[in-house]
């Protein structure tokens, strides 16, 4: 079964003061002021992921009361709640998978709960199914960088560029990731006695280090890390409207 995963847990430190009250991904964006979380959500139902897995904890009544059970926006939604004692993305995909939300049948689009993003999720699927790799990751052909850089000879600048576009793939968040990969996780997990384990710095790391194929997703569509303080109040709300206002109508 395909199964759209949102990681809306975590305590959102860098959003500081704000989620002192606010869950991170219920935080208001855009001028009709939606929560992040509803965008995504309205994102997978207009590619046709109807089925989706709210992995969360913190302030987690915040998002239940909101979308409920996810018919008001067309879409089925089961929660689960985080292992306190288990920190980490990928302990808390296994979190789920435990608990049955999940299982190894499944395909899985999984979405970081703080990123913004029109991404054509049908052709990151397309792209997946075609290839039978066991894990695609969504990677931006660029990403500018918020500080400047320079070269240096010695202690002489001879090239300084403001905030300069970085002309190499990043990950922006968002991936698939067959179910039969759930097992491998499990396993090390358990060997490694491990309380935080990362789904990007830990899994898809490994998975690459041992050779395992992983594909990579090219896209030049909008996406923004609303990931801190600072980012959201950079975060143009303008142009959120224009790149991704069509999922409101």
């Amino acid at each position: 079964m395909l199964k759209g995963i949102i990681m809306a847990g975590g305590e959102g430190k860098r959003f500081r003061p704000l989620t002192y009250y606010f869950q991170k991904c219920m935080i208001p964006v855009g001028e009709e002021q939606k929560p992040i979380l509803e965008y995504i959500i309205r994102l997978l139902r207009h590619h046709k992921i109807v089925d989706l897995v709210v992995l969360t904890g913190y302030r987690h009544q915040q998002i239940v009361n909101f979308f409920n059970k996810g018919e008001r926006f067309g879409v089925k939604i089961e929660y689960v709640l985080d292992d306190p004692d288990l920190k980490g993305s990928a302990n808390a995909l296994l979190n789920a998978y435990r608990k049955g939300a999940i299982s190894k049948e499944d395909t899985l689009v999984i979405y970081y709960g703080d990123i913004l993003s029109n991404i054509n999720l049908e052709g990151l699927l397309k792209q997946h199914n075609e290839t039978g790799y066991s894990s695609t990751i969504a990677l931006a052909r660029k990403f500018n960088i918020s500080v400047g850089t320079a070269d240096i000879d010695k202690k002489r600048i001879t090239q300084f560029v403001e905030k300069p576009d970085l002309e190499k793939p990043v990950s922006i968040g968002i991936l698939v990731i067959n179910g039969s990969l759930l097992d491998f996780m499990d396993k090390l997990q358990k060997e490694g006695q491990l309380t935080s384990f990362d789904l990007m710095g830990d899994v898809v790391s490994l998975l690459v280090k041992q050779g395992e194929p992983v594909g990579a997703y090219l896209t030049d569509a909008f996406w923004y890390d609303v990931g801190s303080l600072e980012k959201y109040e950079r975060l143009d709300n303008q142009r959120l409207d224009v790149e991704m206002g069509y999922l409101l109508k």
